[in-house]
């Protein structure tokens, strides 16, 4: 393992340049490859046309841009000149671009085409688009700039890297604050759970504006000499299926929407559809067997060559896991949040446990809270070199967020087994307290719904006194089960939709415990909208 003696950007950027010079970097699928000695280039070239704008170490600087081998370039440029890099997802709406941007004190930003017109460019501020590296309404570029003067800055660990602004479940954004050494180290950790070697392949599907991708499938990579390669197109079913197969990649990070889409419209409904496979599938043998033989087929499309398979950023489906596992596929679960860098848990290949996040990080410290006597339960608290500095220009909810004696209060309710591994059981401020004083994790509830057939997915929420489940149904599934019924089929799919959302009903309070049952069961029929790592925003529910 590769241990930098600093643990900052420059530093790992530097040592990477010379160690990597001649191995591919960070590339568009199928298109023009680029060195790591070529990234060094090009990474200078940026830098060096921040500070002939004016710009110096502290200042800040957003990225607003979808996933490409320039944001990486704009990201090393910005932390070269020891400038704050503010990514920024491309799914915030103007308004809250806006907000960023004054709320950060930014003093330019990079901005790729599609999303221009998300910010006004007839403000003050430095536009660089990021295609190219001109500055916005001008012909201006560094093509042609000389390198070999450029000095890096002179960054020390504990500085201020960069500033992620979360979309969180829960409502208002907040700046969370990264030094150099909480990502670097992040990264150096991670290697621990997965080794990278030059020659690795990721193929990048999340925003990298996202603390996940940022950390672990940007900085990781680099600091090891794989090639990280970006997709020009969104990740539709066509365009990855195509990638996924010129690629051929080694590792891949993702969101469990991701993989569960693929079980549940690809897998289940094959398995579902045969007399034989449906009724072999009710069988524990039966069913490995199958998981085995689907996921051999799953594999292969993924290219053959995957050796990681990271899931993250919200919680796997039981059902899709249990395939995953059974099936050995080179699944790796992570825990984590934006406030630690991202990573605070996480079990590599073949070290999975069913429902855990595995073990902390090596050397991240992490304790429960409170812990319930009886069930263990209590709130995650965490302690380590991946932690925050705090959320920007935001004292008092950055002492809110840490406990008296300095550990970081992460709000997920979760136990320890007696090995060690860590299960997460919901969110603190999710917890229902029913009549009695009961406490009731509606998370384990939608675990139990989205176990059901045609469900794709669903939120459980108090109204009255009342739990209530809010269910989104595969639609499509059902039409296309039902067509022959032609001029019927609309009000037969509506009768049937009533009958699916009874039965869910029936079959789940089946195996919950009395003041934990729903009372009713809605029909969702958009779905439910979403952060960027496909977890439901339940405060607008």
């Amino acid at each position: 393992m590769r241990r930098l003696e600093v643990l900052t950007i420059p530093a790992m950027l530097q040592a990477s340049f010379n160690d990597f010079a001649d191995y591919q970097s960070l590339v568009f699928v199928g298109e023009e490859t680029l060195t790591y000695k070529q990234l060094e280039i090009k990474v200078k070239q940026v830098a060096i046309q921040l500070q002939s704008i004016g710009l110096k170490k502290g200042d800040k600087v957003a990225i607003l841009s979808l996933n490409m081998p320039q944001w990486g370039i704009a990201f090393f440029a910005t932390s070269a000149i020891g400038a704050v890099a503010v990514p920024i997802l491309p799914d915030f709406h103007p308004n809250e671009v806006k907000n960023i941007l004054d709320h950060a004190d930014v003093s330019a930003i990079f901005v790729s085409e599609t999303l221009r017109s998300k910010i006004d460019l007839n403000s003050e501020l430095p536009v660089i688009q990021i295609e190219n590296f001109k500055l916005a309404n001008t012909s201006q570029t560094q093509a042609e700039t000389q390198t070999e003067a450029f000095e890096y800055e002179d960054v020390k660990e504990n500085d201020l890297c960069s500033i992620i602004y979360t979309s969180g479940t829960t409502g208002k954004s907040k700046g969370v604050m990264l030094s150099h050494k909480n990502i670097v180290w992040t990264a150096q950790q991670s290697f621990i759970i997965q080794n990278v070697v030059p020659g690795d392949r990721f193929l990048s599907v999340l925003p990298l504006s996202h603390t996940f991708e940022n950390t672990l499938g940007l900085i990781l990579p680099v600091k090891y000499g794989a090639t990280i390669y970006y997709l020009r197109k969104p990740p539709v079913a066509s365009v990855l299926l195509t990638a996924l197969q010129q690629v051929k990649p080694t590792v891949m990070l993702v969101v469990p929407l991701i993989i569960e889409k693929i079980y549940k419209s690809k897998i289940l409904p094959e398995i579902n559809k045969k007399f034989i496979t449906r009724n072999l599938y009710k069988t524990a043998p039966g069913r490995k067997l199958i998981h085995k033989s689907a996921s051999k087929k799953l594999f292969d499309t993924f290219g053959g060559e995957l050796k990681f398979f990271g899931v993250g950023g919200a919680k796997l489906d039981n059902n899709v896991e249990r395939f995953l596992m059974e099936g050995a596929f080179p699944l790796a679960i992570g825990y984590g949040m934006t406030e630690s860098s991202p990573l605070l848990a996480g079990a590599g290949v073949g070290k999975t446990r069913f429902l855990s996040t595995g073990h902390p990080v090596e050397g991240v410290k992490v304790r429960i809270d409170n812990a319930n006597p009886v069930t263990g339960l209590g709130e995650i608290q965490a302690k380590g070199e991946n932690v925050m500095l705090g959320y920007y220009k935001e004292p008092e909810i950055t002492k809110n967020a840490f406990t008296a004696d300095g550990w970081l209060k992460t709000g997920d309710l979760g136990c320890f087994d007696k090995d060690g591994n860590l299960y997460i059981k919901g969110r603190l401020k999710n917890m229902i307290v029913g009549s009695s004083g009961e406490n009731i994790y509606p998370e384990e509830i939608e675990s139990l719904i989205n176990r059901m057939e045609y469900v794709l997915e669903s939120l459980v929420i108090e109204k009255k006194g009342r739990l209530v489940a809010l269910v989104h149904l595969n639609m499509e599934e059902l039409e296309t089960k039902y067509q022959n019924m032609k001029s019927e089929a609309v009000s037969f799919i509506n009768e049937k939709t009533e009958e699916i959302l009874k039965e869910i009903q029936a079959k789940v309070n089946i195996e919950l415990n009395k003041f934990s049952q729903i009372q009713r069961v809605i029909l969702q029929p958009m779905p439910f909208e979403k952060t960027p790592t496909q977890k439901i925003k339940r405060f607008l529910y």
